[in-house]
């Protein structure tokens, strides 16, 4: 089958179909919890509504200056070119270093019912890294594919639904069945938004692999599948019981090759080298696997390897495993350099022998914490932070990309958060400090897949206040700065004066700050003077006047000064930044007329034709639900490039 076919049509054609786009039908997605109880539970905005811990709004004390504190000013002198680095740059990295895994059984919440629906604030939130990065990738996958199964039909057309929960997966992971329509809404998506997909095949039933994820994957996304997981945290199956006590890494290099087979001999899928593995999550090293053979046996098979991992976990308050860890004592572990560090240390012999085999190595899937992260921390500007030198770390430590969790709406760490679906009429969607660690990622390295990138441990190796620098074919382009502590006096504001070898520095450069009053907070959070909202106000789209900062430098004396508060991050451009004015959809029509933003009709006649949230898009497919109907659907409206255009879908 192939993806559904998106025609766009002349402007004056909106207003023909605009009755009938506000009468489509909605139908709200759904939520899925995992059976775990909120963490943090507080009044509601509505009579309805709970607040469970993607609203959580715990705001810890920042840690106290520490003592001796860091220099104020320093100089940080680099090499105008690439080839004059005697030492540590990293691989190329592409723009689409920071992607995001999705849990496959919150698909719904996050992308929409099914194809006929998505959301449109998911389309924006990933528009935005688009426009930086050229493109975005996405894991949909986790736990929830490993006992997926293929029905042909759900009720109210959904593309996915859940069975009962796995009770001895410690976070009770339900079974997710799905639909063809998965793929035409993963399809329908990509076809808005340059989004490339992973996707994960079962693997708890060797005698069965059901195939049919990577049948129909490739059949309807194409080149915009990127690769097929096999197997998810193989080295955790003992513990959850999905294999026996003895459970080994030859045991599952072994069915790795059982999978290969499987595919060999299954003609309806033609694209049989873009497998992903091991994705161990820490109780194996990648070397237990790497020593059975696995990437010598199979390299014609893989496209990467892979690992996950979580920092630490917060299993305890939810499921009694493990120990209690207090966020407030656990707040200074990752407001430093030495998290980063310490966590790609153990992956760098790794990622040589990848470099040697000629595979990318990525870590398909990370955040603050594993069982959701922990209030006050994944959910804070200092989290933020954390991501964000974490990712630069990643990246220098050569892997080539790395995937921010999201789970349900009882996770802290959410990079997005759609509303609960009582109450998705009334509120938009909530955003998570971690999205603009991604975000800011896709400008540190651009769209050119040329930028390479060092840590400088300039400061006499301060451990909170970390830089690196970024070269872009060949040249010096930019500088990235951090500063972890929060001091309101700006006693703890630093000075970072920047000189080139072998080259000089412009006359001015740019700078973009990312900036909040302290490491606590939660909102207030601004990327160059903007932001995507606080909780329950983001559809998206940025808010407030970007603010590019420009400062002078003394040429003659080959310096440039660039100051940074506490807390703060700043990317310094050496050369002027795209200013980038990203491609939206906008939310500015609903079914629903409480509480949202209009449009005057006068207006709309002669506009771009913005589209709504609760909107619904048709299916092509040959045998799907409403191919029959030969009618046309106003899909969605959108300003591209400046230009007006509406997409229509027909429906053969």
């Amino acid at each position: 089958m192939l993806p559904h076919c998106v025609q766009t049509f002349p402007v004056m054609l909106l207003f023909a179909f605009w009755s009938l786009f506000l009468v489509l039908t909605v139908r709200a997605a759904g939520v899925t919890v995992y059976g775990q109880i909120p963490l943090g539970i507080t009044s509601a905005a509505s009579a309805t509504a709970t607040q469970p811990a993607a609203y959580n709004t715990t705001v810890l004390n920042p840690p106290e200056i520490p003592n001796p504190a860091p220099a104020t000013a320093f100089t940080l002198s680099l090499q105008s070119t690439s080839a004059s680095v005697s030492s540590g740059l990293s691989i190329p990295i592409k723009g689409t270093f920071f992607g995001f895994s999705i849990e496959m059984s919150v698909i719904t919440q996050l992308f929409g019912t099914n194809s006929s629906y998505l959301q449109v604030p998911l389309l924006n939130l990933l528009a935005n890294i688009q426009e930086r990065a050229g493109a975005v990738h996405v894991r949909v996958g986790g736990n929830t594919q490993e006992f997926a199964f293929y029905v042909d039909s759900l009720p109210e057309d959904r593309a996915i639904s859940k069975q009962k929960a796995d009770t001895n997966n410690p976070t009770q992971t339900p079974a997710v069945i799905y639909t063809m329509d998965l793929f035409y809404m993963l399809a329908n998506i990509s076809a808005l938004v340059n989004v490339k997909w992973y996707l994960g095949v079962p693997f708890n039933d060797t005698s069965d692999f059901r195939l049919q994820i990577v049948e129909f994957g490739e059949a309807v996304l194409g080149d915009n599948l990127l690769g097929i997981q096999v197997g998810n945290e193989p080295d955790l199956y003992s513990a959850h019981q999905h294999r026996n006590s003895s459970y080994s890494p030859q045991n599952y290099a072994n069915e790795f090759g059982e999978m290969v087979a499987a595919l060999a001999a299954d003609s309806n899928v033609p694209v049989r080298n873009n497998l992903i593995g091991p994705s161990v999550s820490g109780t194996w090293s990648p070397e237990d696997v790497w020593n059975t053979g696995f990437i010598t046996q199979y390299t014609e098979s893989l496209s990467a390897l892979s690992v996950e991992h979580y920092p630490t976990d917060n299993c305890f308050p939810e499921y009694g495993i493990g120990v209690y860890h207090d966020p407030q004592t656990e707040f200074s572990d990752f407001l430093n350099h030495t998290s980063g560090v310490a966590l790609c240390a153990p992956y760098l012999n790794s990622t040589k022998i990848a470099q040697a085999a000629g595979k990318p190595f990525l870590m398909f899937e990370t955040n603050s914490a594993s069982c959701g992260g922990f209030p006050g921390i994944s959910d804070s500007f200092g989290g933020a932070l954390w991501a964000l030198d974490y990712g630069l770390q990643m990246a220098y430590s050569n892997f080539s990309g790395a995937m921010l969790h999201i789970g349900g709406q009882n996770v802290f760490y959410n990079p997005f958060t759609a509303p609960p679906t009582n109450v998705s009429r009334f509120f938009d969607w909530t955003i998570g400090a971690v999205y603009y660690s991604a975000l800011i990622s896709s400008e540190v390295f651009g769209s050119t897949n040329t930028s390479q990138i060092i840590d400088l441990q300039g400061n006499d190796g301060s451990i909170y206040t970390p830089q690196y620098a970024i070269y872009e074919n060949g040249a010096l382009a930019r500088v990235a700065l951090f500063n972890y502590m929060t001091d309101p006096s700006g006693k703890n504001d630093y000075t970072a004066t920047i000189t080139v070898v072998g080259g000089t520095v412009p006359s001015s450069v740019q700078v973009k700050y990312f900036l909040s009053d302290s490491v606590s907070t939660k909102d207030n959070i601004t990327w160059a003077g903007q932001t995507l909202g606080g909780i329950h106000e983001v559809d998206g789209r940025f808010q407030g006047t970007l603010k590019i900062v420009s400062i002078s430098c003394d040429t003659s004396a080959n310096t440039c000064p660039i100051p940074v508060q506490a807390p703060a991050f700043a990317l310094v451009f050496l050369t002027t930044p795209a200013n980038v004015a990203t491609v939206t959809f906008s939310t500015s029509v609903y079914t629903a007329t409480k509480n949202t933003a209009t449009v005057a009709a006068s207006v709309l006649a002669t506009s771009n034709g913005m589209s709504g949230k609760d909107w619904e898009l048709g299916s092509t497919s040959s045998g799907s639900n409403n191919a029959a109907q030969r009618r046309a659907r106003v899909e969605y409206a959108a300003v591209l490039g400046g230009a007006a255009v509406v997409v229509l879908k027909l429906l053969l």
